[in-house]
């Protein structure tokens, strides 16, 4: 029964990712190669052509989001770091209270904070009205329907997720190694570098994960914030299951989004250097 235990442990999170993660991929994976229309149905015809049409079809937009992912993630690692540095050393008895403002747009879903930031930053809006009558800022000058936009709501949306890994990676760091670095006539910066930093990588990388690739595959805010010029991949893929009803083509596009994920994520892990990560975050 002690040999049975681990498995029994493991069995209904297993049991649940099977139902609801590979079942369903299974089932789109058969989709994607299948020909026909809703009105007849589809019929498995192993069409393997259709990836290779659809990425040569949507190849913009596949870049689009991996450049619109990646300079958000940078913006988020730009604006995370600083602030979960202060929480984790400067934060004092109040880090709790600064962690629940960190979280608290969580409060609120995940559409509404989106279009909230859509009349913010509206021509007539709260915000560009008052610049645009003070002549502050050109009455034809506009925010939405931009790459900005875009790249900001997906900073907005997702910084928390960089936020809090890399905070509890910094929590981690005993203080008094950074004491002993200064002892031994390191300067700050020097200390930060050879020794917060590396220990901190493990909460960067986690940090990664969970922006990285929700942004690039999000579809929210470049429908809401973006115009025509901003499509992401995932409007497409929403705009051919919902729409089109091509559901070959919005299975094999999806396919096709998580193995490039997947290409980038481990090439990203290699990069870095995996076994440093994980010897930084098991001292």
């Amino acid at each position: 029964m002690k040999r049975l235990a681990p498995y029994l442990l493991i069995l209904p999170g297993g049991l649940w990712l099977a139902i609801f993660l590979v079942v369903p991929m299974v089932f789109m994976a058969s989709v994607s190669t299948q020909e026909g229309d809703v009105v007849n149905g589809f019929v498995q015809t192993f069409n393997f052509s259709v990836y290779g049409d659809a990425l040569v079809q949507y190849q913009t937009q596949f870049l689009r989001s991996a450049g619109y992912g990646l300079a958000a993630t940078v913006i988020s690692i730009a604006l995370a770091y600083p602030m979960a540095y202060w929480i984790a050393f400067k934060g004092g008895p109040r880090k709790s209270t600064y962690l629940l403002l960190v979280l608290l747009p969580f409060f609120v879903s995940f559409v509404l904070r989106t279009v909230s930031w859509k009349f913010l930053l509206a021509d007539d809006g709260m915000l560009l009205s008052p610049l645009k009558s003070m002549g502050l800022v050109p009455g034809d000058f506009h925010v939405l329907q931009t790459t900005v936009a875009v790249i900001g709501g997906l900073v907005y949306n997702y910084l928390p997720f960089m936020i809090l890994p890399i905070y509890v990676a910094l929590e981690r760091v005993d203080p008094r190694v950074v004491e002993a670095a200064q002892d031994l006539y390191a300067a700050r910066r020097e200390a930060f570098t050879k020794v917060v930093l590396p220990l901190s990588l493990p909460g960067v990388f986690a940090g990664v994960l969970m922006t990285f690739v929700p942004m690039t595959a999000d579809y929210v805010n470049a429908g809401i914030l973006g115009g025509p010029e901003n499509t992401m991949i995932g409007n497409i893929i929403q705009t051919e299951y919902l729409v089109n009803n091509d559901y070959p083509t919005a299975a094999a596009l999806s396919f096709t989004l998580m193995a490039a994920m997947l290409v980038g994520i481990f090439a990203y892990a290699r990069a870095l250097g995996t076994e440093n990560v994980l010897e930084a975050a098991a001292r």
